[in-house]
């Protein structure tokens, strides 16, 4: 195997491996991403096999986990070779991917329960007052209010009332979304995800676009996993010269 203090190379050298920029390769040493470099008599960069995997490392991760945590990983190794520090921010990472798998899984939970909702052939008197609702889903009536300040479900009020003091009245439609509000908030759902998905299932009346975004959001989150694997794998390869050393 080619030892990383081996095969002296220029600045282009390294960024035609790495599959970088000139400038972006001068960039990931500033960030300290890339270890020091030697220089010749005359100035000159001297880069050697480390900082070719270095800057492979972070290239990989970052499709991962972002150009910002990359860059705090790939320090770590160089810092921390023999710790656990960079254990845990790989942890971390995976961790974080791990939790965008289960806010996917539930938003489309959602998509499949709003679609298996129906909401033809309904009266004006099938609409719930907050009491009523609140029954209904087993929650406290304050968890209505709760939804309805953060935009997640808002009821109709008397137009000609003072809004906060108007008498809450729940459409068939909204107390649909409040179903599906309940369910995920069961799930484990954020109110700030939800403050994003909701509208966007209100608009889906027929759900295949929604269906084919969450889609592509999976095969997104499918290639950051695997970026992130491969990024391991290329860090253990950094690492790895200089645990045998």
């Amino acid at each position: 195997m080619t030892g990383l203090k081996s095969s002296a190379m220029r600045t282009v050298d390294v960024a035609r491996r790495a599959g970088c920029s000139v400038q972006q390769i001068r960039n990931l040493e500033r960030d300290g991403v890339l270890p020091p470099t030697t220089r010749t008599a005359a100035g000159f960069r001297v880069y050697a096999e480390v900082h070719v995997r270095s800057a492979l490392a972070y290239r990989t991760l970052a499709a991962g986990t972002g150009p910002t945590e990359a860059r705090r990983i790939v320090r770590a190794a160089h810092a921390y070779p023999a710790s656990p520090e960079v254990l845990v921010l790989l942890d971390a990472a995976h961790a974080r991917l791990d939790a965008e798998r289960r806010d996917l899984r539930q938003a489309q939970e959602a998509v499949a329960a709003i679609s298996d909702e129906p909401i033809a052939d309904v009266r004006a008197f099938d609409a719930m007052s907050v009491s009523e609702l609140a029954a209904a889903l087993g929650v406290r009536p304050s968890t209505l209010r709760h939804w309805d300040a953060e935009g997640l479900v808002v009821p109709d009020r008397d137009p000609h009332r003072d809004p906060a003091r108007a008498t809450r009245r729940y459409t068939p439609t909204q107390v649909r979304d409040a179903r599906i509000v309940h369910q995920l908030r069961l799930a484990g759902y954020r109110i700030e995800p939800l403050r994003a998905l909701m509208p966007e299932l209100r608009r889906g009346r027929r759900t295949t676009d929604l269906t084919a975004a969450l889609a592509a959001r999976d095969a997104t989150v499918n290639a950051r996993s695997k970026a992130l694997l491969d990024g391991t794998a290329a860090l253990s390869a950094l690492l790895a010269p200089r645990a045998a050393g």
